[in-house]
């Protein structure tokens, strides 16, 4: 997937603008590459448009222990948006992202995540079930 394709795809997804969206997808990127370890934001990133890849650097290799409220607040705060399109968008973002890299790239950093971000995201579809919000 190319750079704009990706912006495209999750502007498209919550009905936002392409501006909307970068600053979304960039502040959603930061904000994952901050929970998961430093091996595998590096692993995602290589599979990102070249545009996007230096979102997911990071300096340590250690994943810092947040929840999903205080993930959503980063991006709010990163991106200069409302609570709601920082949600939105983050959804829209890991979205993209299930269907932008390798099926096994985006389970092992969902993996990463306490389980309650499944109420955002799942795994490829491909793969396995779809999770039911709430079980």
């Amino acid at each position: 997937m190319q750079y704009e394709e990706f912006i495209q795809s999750v502007a498209t997804r919550p009905r936002m603008s392409p501006t909307l969206a970068e600053p979304i997808t960039r502040a959603t990127l930061a904000t994952l590459a901050e929970r998961l370890s430093g091996g595998q934001a590096r692993d995602l990133a290589v599979q990102l448009p070249e545009g996007l890849r230096g979102d997911l650097r990071k300096p340590d290799e250690e994943a810092e222990p947040f929840e999903l409220p205080e993930f959503f607040e980063r991006v709010q705060q990163r991106a200069a948006v409302e609570f709601q399109t920082a949600t939105d968008g983050v959804r829209a973002v890991l979205d993209t992202l299930r269907d932008a890299v390798s099926a096994k790239e985006y389970e092992d950093s969902i993996a990463q995540l306490p389980k309650e971000f499944w109420q955002l995201t799942g795994p490829a579809a491909t793969r396995l079930e779809p999770r039911r919000i709430g079980t």
